[in-house]
């Protein structure tokens, strides 16, 4: 079997946390080589082999990695027992439409995919819940990550004092250059702007800490938020990156299972 190379995070004994690198899979081109979201277009049989490996290297079954098919939006998905005595495609037609994931299911890894988007790990270590959110600009001015910790509040009585989170692997301030729509957006959101924008030639965004902001606006403390420092612009032959790519290219999956 291929090994794929995965980026850790150390979260806590009772939690594997990672971003998937493009290194140790069998995609090719822009996709290359460890892609495994089914909706980029790549051979189903690359995505198939792809996915075994990193199912086989986290421990989790192939059948219990969640993947989600985003629309920048901020619906969340409810992973249960009962979600697994679904059909095929009742689970695909449930994940259809979702930037967010949230269970308290042991053995089961759910996770998002992004390309320059801000994957975001949650990690409820009381009462033993997890969640995963994808914020590009959009689902980040629409609070995508308070959405989701609001969703465990209110599932598994998560206390934001108690939670443990992943910012991972996305593009950095210095390259997320965007238009003064971009910026007016984020403005009109109540983002500080003095903090979170700084103009280069053109306006640029602080995604990563935009995500952080919002998580200690809840309770968050910073000391519990692990940023991971890797801009996917700066490193695109180890992380995919839309910008750099620009169109036919694969996806970072960020995934958080309990043990």
């Amino acid at each position: 079997m291929i090994k794929p190379v995965l980026h850790y995070f150390n979260l806590a004994d009772e939690v594997v946390s990672f971003s998937t690198t493009r290194h140790g899979g069998v995609s090719k081109g822009k996709l290359a080589t460890l892609n495994i979201n089914p909706h980029r277009g790549d051979e189903p049989s690359a995505v198939a082999e792809n996915l075994q490996a990193v199912a086989a290297e986290i421990g989790v079954q192939v059948d219990k990695v969640i993947r989600l098919h985003q629309i920048h939006e901020t619906h969340c998905l409810i992973v249960t027992d009962e979600f697994f005595h679904l059909s095929a495609a009742e689970q695909y037609e449930m994940e259809e439409g979702k930037d967010a994931v949230v269970t308290d299911c042991r053995n089961v890894c759910i996770g998002v995919h992004t390309a320059d988007c801000v994957p975001i790990l949650f990690y409820d270590p009381v009462h033993h819940a997890i969640g995963a959110a994808h914020a590009g600009w959009r689902g980040t001015v629409q609070r995508i990550a308070q959405h989701t910790l609001r969703k465990m509040t209110e599932l598994y009585d998560t206390d934001p004092k108690e939670l443990k989170a992943v910012v991972g692997p996305c593009i950095s301030l210095k390259n997320f250059e965007v238009g003064q729509e971009v910026y007016d957006a984020f403005s009109a959101a109540g983002f500080p702007m003095e903090r979170i924008a700084r103009m280069y030639e053109k306006w640029h965004i602080n995604l990563p800490l935009c995500n952080q902001l919002q998580l200690e606006e809840l309770g968050v403390p910073a000391a519990n938020i692990l940023q991971s420092g890797i801009c996917t612009y700066d490193n695109a032959s180890d992380f995919f990156s839309a910008r750099i790519l620009k169109e036919g290219f694969g996806t970072i999956y960020t995934g958080i299972a309990l043990k």
